[in-house]
């Protein structure tokens, strides 16, 4: 098939279109990657999509297919995705909570791209996470230290493209959820966060379409997986196949505002040496990576990730703890 006929099944019209299948989706998003479908088709497709609204179907389709030309990735527990654009919820402190995760001897895949807000990428040196170009670099630097950071331009361009399409065509697309969804390690769990509730669901449900084993996914700090530590959260997801949907209650006092509750003085690098002391920024660390390690199982995630605070100076834990 080509694109064209992809996008007569969307746009035929009331009574007549339809949603796209998970096989349907799964050819239209090869079609968009290899680089034979028609630019105006491509525009055509997202932007019907869009005035829709995605299926999980699709989705898992779109994510599927895209991961399927990616070479594997070994050594990854735990699938990040960053794709929050025009971050505004002050430094990314989820980038602490991820280390932390790793410090317990899992592999942690943080991928991304963030539009012009340069906050995730500059923090990685200050969060002690390498900066990996390629996917064999992301390897080494994952046996390494258990974390490494890949920008999805370098590896995986054909999607970067069509995500950069917001430029053209003005508006987001489902290629946002498609990139967060994405996995590209293949990883059983994985965490999102996302800025509009509804998309908790949608993910959810793609994960199970995908058969994901562990999904955790909130509405986070600026849209990234980020929990804020004074605010009750509902968390959605899958664990081990099957949906849930769960509310974790503040883990502090207080209603500060998540880009406010921090000292502006305080560095991510600061806070992990324990040069500087900021309640706030490390009940935002603590919480996030509390519901990360939740999606890998442990069953007092909460206090786990307490005591790996605790005890983070010590080198990194090299046989995983079993979680349940």
């Amino acid at each position: 098939m080509s694109l064209a006929e992809y996008v007569r099944i969307l746009g035929r019209g009331p009574g007549r279109s339809r949603s796209l299948t998970l096989e349907e989706a799964t050819g239209a998003m090869r079609l968009m990657l290899d680089g034979t479908a028609a630019p105006e088709a491509i525009g055509a497709l997202l932007m019907l999509l869009r005035m829709k609204g995605e299926t999980a179907q699709e989705i898992a389709g779109f994510a599927q297919a895209a991961q399927g030309v990616l070479p594997p990735i070994s050594s990854v527990d735990l699938d990040w995705p960053s794709y929050a654009a025009g971050r505004t919820r002050g430094l990314p402190w989820f980038l602490l909570s991820a280390r932390l995760v790793a410090q317990a001897g899992h592999g942690v895949l943080l991928h991304g791209w963030n539009g012009s807000d340069p906050a995730v990428r500059t923090g990685l040196q200050d969060a002690g996470i390498d900066r990996a170009e390629t996917i064999a670099e992301a390897e080494t630097t994952l046996r390494r230290d258990g974390i490494a950071y890949l920008p999805l331009e370098n590896f995986h361009p054909a999607l970067f493209a069509l995500l950069n399409l917001r430029d053209v065509l003005g508006l987001r697309s489902c290629i946002n959820t498609v990139c967060r969804m994405l996995n590209p390690a293949g990883a059983s769990a994985s965490v999102q966060g996302v800025f509009h509730p509804s998309y908790r669901l949608l993910q959810s449900d793609a994960a199970q379409v995908m058969g994901l084993p562990s999904l955790c996914v909130i509405k986070g700090g600026g849209g990234e997986f980020e929990r804020h530590p004074g605010k009750a959260v509902t968390v959605f997801g899958v664990q081990n196949g099957v949906a849930f949907e769960s509310p974790s209650a503040a883990v502090l006092d207080g209603h500060t505002r998540l880009g406010d509750g921090p000292d502006a003085a305080t560095t991510l690098a600061g806070l992990w040496s324990g040069d500087q002391a900021d309640p706030f920024a490390q009940g935002v660390v603590t919480g996030t990576a509390a519901l990360a390690l939740a999606a890998l199982g442990y069953p007092d995630a909460g206090a786990k990730a307490d005591a790996l605070w605790a005890d983070r100076a010590a080198p990194r834990t090299t046989d995983k703890e079993t979680a349940a």
